[in-house]
């Protein structure tokens, strides 16, 4: 079917997002102390499942682990333990349900090479006390103002979701510390098996949203950047130098994104950096909306929220994080299952569905949002045929340091043509996830973008 669209002129831009869907209420304070009783105070169920393969949450993973080393390596907590099983290509029928649609497409794909190795579920994820507090502010003061939250600040926005909209915003202001930088490489995984190196990158993060200099009311028009990312290519030899800028406001309309390539010597800003409009940051091999699972504008999609299921995700991987050498971690076209690890977690399901008038690759997708850290973990995407394309995923490891559960490496499978990408692996590096402390503007601005990358 063929699509029409108005010019995207910044005042369509500012109404098609702030009255194209209706205002939803925050909670009630009787619904919000549940946050203090049967739900933790990120809002996920506190007790454990009925058979017990998912324990009760008791306040996380808050203890050092043996191996890590500050502004280091990281260790696993979980290093001494083995898988309770397996499931391959020829057993799957047996655990169906617990698997995504994703997930059992890549056993059928790879049926001698992928498989999932379940281990015993840990639920670790934690956060300052502060953190917790402004979370429960939030449950009773937060709204969506069209595809926009309000009234939220320094914790989960929606920590009791009413909607699709509101778990994908608890997914993009996932608690992940303040500041940190990562050096890393990413690589494009050809049908034959091959890994080729796109990016040896440093990435700085920064979080606005959760600085403790702010306040609410910065945020409430939309206009500070909750998300600063800045990435500068230290290789390969044919990217060295290049940058990227980005600046992420709860005002979507308001994205800002910078670009610096080598050959020209000069700052660019990108007009369309969104949706599924090639990043370069991935050498225009993933999309902007596919980074981290899903990072982007919500404003395309008609967002329905399914409900929570039982689902093996990829979990607590601090294991993928011990090889030093990136062709030990990567298997082909997929990730080594000898170094992934696989727990059964509670996740809400939320389905996106092309609006009427838009245009998007992946008119259908699916999200499995974990319920104890609000990262969307795996998701599914399929294409205008209706044929499932692309499955998407974020491995998260145990920070204690933040302390968080946070996410590592991020990437895809097409499971079509058999191709991939995998992004931030830090196998090879001698720090990994290194936790700053405080506010540093300096860092992502434009001319600091340019300076620190000309060749």
């Amino acid at each position: 079917m063929k699509h029409t669209k108005l010019a995207f002129t910044p005042l369509v831009a500012a109404f098609t997002l702030f009255a194209a869907a209706p205002s939803h209420a925050a909670v009630t304070a009787e619904e919000a102390a549940t946050l203090k009783g049967k739900l933790t105070p990120f809002g996920a169920e506190k007790a454990g499942n009925v058979d017990g393969s998912i324990p009760a949450w008791t306040g996380g993973f808050t203890t050092a682990i043996p191996g890590d080393k500050p502004e280091g390596r990281r260790g696993d907590p979980f290093k001494d333990e083995k898988p309770l099983f397996s499931i391959t290509a020829q057993n799957m029928a047996q655990h169906a349900a617990q698997l995504t649609d994703g997930t059992k497409a890549l056993l059928q794909k790879y049926p001698k090479t992928f498989r999932v190795d379940v281990y015993k579920t840990h639920r670790t994820a934690a956060a300052p006390q502060w953190v917790y507090d402004n979370t429960f502010a939030n449950a009773t003061r937060a709204k969506m103002n069209g595809y926009a939250p309000t009234g939220a600040f320094g914790g989960i926005p929606f920590p009791i979701p009413q909607k699709g909209e509101e778990v994908i915003w608890n997914h993009a202001l996932r608690w992940r510390g303040e500041r940190f930088e990562h050096t890393s490489n990413w690589y494009q995984l050809l049908s034959d098996g091959r890994a080729v190196m796109v990016t040896d990158g440093l990435t700085y993060e920064q979080l606005p949203y959760y600085m403790k200099d702010s306040s609410l009311e910065a945020f409430n028009n939309g206009d500070n950047p909750f998300w600063q990312v800045a990435i500068r290519n230290l290789g390969p030899a044919l990217r060295a130098g290049e940058a990227l800028l980005a600046h992420e406001y709860l005002d979507q309309s308001k994205l800002q994104t910078w670009v610096y390539l080598r050959g020209q010597r000069r700052v660019r800003k990108l007009p369309n950096a969104c949706c599924d409009t090639p990043t370069p940051a991935a050498a225009g091999v993933m999309a902007f909306d596919e980074i981290y699972t899903w990072t982007g504008r919500l404003d395309r999609f008609d967002w329905k929220l399914v409900g929570k299921e039982e689902k093996y995700v990829p979990y607590n991987t601090n294991r993928l994080l011990q090889p030093t050498r990136d062709e030990d971690v990567i298997n082909g076209s997929h990730l080594n299952p000898d170094h992934m690890r696989w727990e059964k977690h509670r996740v809400w399901v939320v389905e996106a569905t092309l609006r009427d008038g838009e245009r998007h690759q992946t008119p259908k997708s699916r999200y499995y949002c974990d319920e104890d850290t609000w990262i969307c973990v795996l998701a599914d995407r399929w294409d205008a045929k209706g044929q499932l394309w692309r499955t998407l995923w974020s491995n998260t490891f145990v920070a204690p340091d933040i302390p968080a559960v946070v996410i590592g490496s991020f990437g895809y499978n097409d499971v079509l043509d058999g191709s991939g990408f995998v992004a931030q692996l830090y196998n090879t590096k001698s720090a990994q996830y290194v936790v700053k402390h405080g506010r540093s503007d300096a860092e992502f601005t434009a001319d600091a973008m340019a300076g620190s990358s000309v060749r």
